[in-house]
């Protein structure tokens, strides 16, 4: 009677071990899921339908975009955090999810241990601007201005704790430049302040302002990350343009529930790195001021939790309470 039993439970046990293989082995055989933590229409949106689409003819099964904004992206992330670790729901990730790590007390999933990262998927700029008719031609010029005015200039940003509020808090502290950072409700009303002359300045992704910048109604100072803007290679970083070592630039990526088979994650990361290198894909992104890049899922890592030290870092010297 024994032996039966253990022979019974050996034969559960190696057919557990299994499945995942077989799954892996037949993977995908149905519509795959990307979760989006934010609304239609926006960068992270299009960037992902981009992709998704592309990603979906390589794979040979249609790749979904299914919409989940909430505050600090919780809702998505803790939506893939509980699926099924078999690849048919993934997350987009970006560095936003790096501040939610940051900005909230208690989250219903670990950013970090309860997923599996795939790949980078784009990065994209974000930008220091001044309206056309102001005296600063340099960022030099706006930081001088700040000295010399202390308390005085005021930069706009969208809401407190977003990656563009970060950012200007981030060039505030590493100029040590006593000036008022100020909130907006997002992006229109930031470029409505900046040409009424509302704000002295304004800390904002790039690719919305590109229209006002060509035309010549707001001019483009300096670009946060760590190297020029392929689409402005004239303009300096900040960090060249005297702030040494600012860095802050925004991404997007996508990442598989944590235990999610290798040969999955694996297949996923070739499919990802794939489509991102495609000329279509990169064209396309590149029309939305996305620039299309790949990785490892060991480099996604490697940014995710850099991001996550980093943002917390300037939250704290900033003093935004925790949520």
């Amino acid at each position: 009677m024994k032996i039966q039993l253990f022979k019974l439970t050996f034969i559960l046990w190696f057919y557990a071990c299994l499945t995942p293989f077989a799954n892996a082995q037949s993977f995908p055989s149905k519509p795959i899921k990307i979760v989006v933590p934010f609304g239609p229409g926006g960068i992270a949106d299009l960037t992902a339908r981009i992709v998704a689409q592309k990603m979906g003819v390589r794979l040979g099964q249609s790749v979904v975009v299914d919409n989940k904004p909430s505050a600090g992206g919780i809702v998505a992330a803790e939506m893939v955090a509980k699926a099924d670790p078999d690849g048919y729901t993934l997350l987009l990730v970006s560095n936003g999810t790096a501040i939610t790590a940051n900005l909230f007390q208690k989250l219903p999933f670990d950013p970090v241990k309860d997923f599996e990262p795939l790949s980078t998927i784009g990065f994209f700029d974000i930008a220091i601007v001044v309206n056309e008719a102001s005296k600063a031609q340099h960022l030099k010029d706006l930081i001088t201005a700040a000295q010399n005015n202390p308390g005085k200039l005021n930069v706009a940003s969208i809401n407190i704790g977003s990656t563009q509020n970060l950012a200007a808090e981030l060039f505030k502290s590493s100029a040590n430049l006593d000036i008022q950072i100020v909130p907006f409700n997002g992006t229109p009303a930031v470029i409505t302040a900046l040409r009424g002359g509302q704000v002295d300045a304004a800390v904002e992704i790039l690719g919305p302002l590109v229209p006002q910048i060509r035309s010549k109604a707001i001019r483009l100072l300096a670009v946060t990350g760590a190297k020029r803007s392929a689409f402005f290679p004239e303009v300096p970083t900040a960090s060249e343009a005297g702030l040494k070592n600012f860095s802050a630039s925004s991404w997007n990526a996508l990442a598989a529930p944590a235990k999610t088979p290798s040969q999955i994650i694996d297949l996923l990361n070739k499919s990802i790195v794939d489509t991102v290198n495609d000329p279509e894909v990169k064209a396309k992104l590149q029309d939305i001021f996305v620039e299309a890049q790949g990785s490892t899922p060991k480099e996604m890592k490697q940014l995710f939790e850099t991001d996550i030290k980093r943002w917390g870092n300037i939250i704290e010297k900033a003093h935004i309470p925790k949520q």
